[in-house]
């Protein structure tokens, strides 16, 4: 709940600023994707028989929440960067196991395509810009590891990580949105 309170007085903080950069990529294509992966992400909450404490999540492997303040107050790229990152990484770590909970194979696949996809068309807007982060990326290991592989890739597990991830998605999408031409004041 701190972390999604947290997101939203960010974005609301920096909802106005504008962007340097022109890309088609974002003004064309990154709510279509973006609704599409919440859409699947509700359909496998939908599909889901376990319910869990998400601050099991933040006990075990807490999410360095600089690394948002950080991403909100860095140039364009850089954002287009940070979230560009975890959208691969969520891709990567949906590629594990799932054959444990009551998702459709189908929607997870689905779901690993458009999450992949969001990630290589922002990738174009920013070409080789930008590093990986190693925090960030020491994060989503210790998701992999500390939550997946230690509770065999049981679907109380993989709910942790759903609910885990919607609130990541939830951000970067807060992160990028001041970006959008929609949003933008000319």
């Amino acid at each position: 709940m701190l972390s999604r309170m947290f997101f939203v007085c960010l974005s609301l903080s920096l909802y106005g600023a504008g962007c340097s950069l022109s890309c088609r990529w974002l003004d064309g294509k990154f709510k279509e994707h973006s609704d599409r992966y919440w859409d699947l992400l509700d359909a496998m909450a939908n599909n889901s028989t376990n319910t869990t404490d998400a601050s099991a999540v933040e006990d075990t492997v807490g999410f360095p929440n600089e690394l948002y303040s950080q991403a909100f107050e860095a140039a364009t790229e850089d954002k287009l960067a940070f979230t560009v990152q975890i959208l691969e990484e969520v891709a990567a770590l949906f590629e594990e196991d799932h054959s444990l909970t009551s998702w459709e194979q189908r929607t997870a696949e689905d779901f690993v395509n458009v999450v992949t996809k969001q990630a290589g068309g922002l990738r174009s807007c920013i070409g080789s810009h930008g590093h990986k982060n190693k925090k960030l990326h020491r994060y989503f290991t210790r998701l992999s590891r500390h939550l997946l592989k230690k509770m065999g890739h049981s679907a109380a597990a993989w709910e942790m990580i759903r609910k885990e991830i919607q609130d990541h998605l939830s951000g970067v999408y807060q992160l990028i949105s001041p970006l959008l031409s929609t949003n933008r004041t000319l």
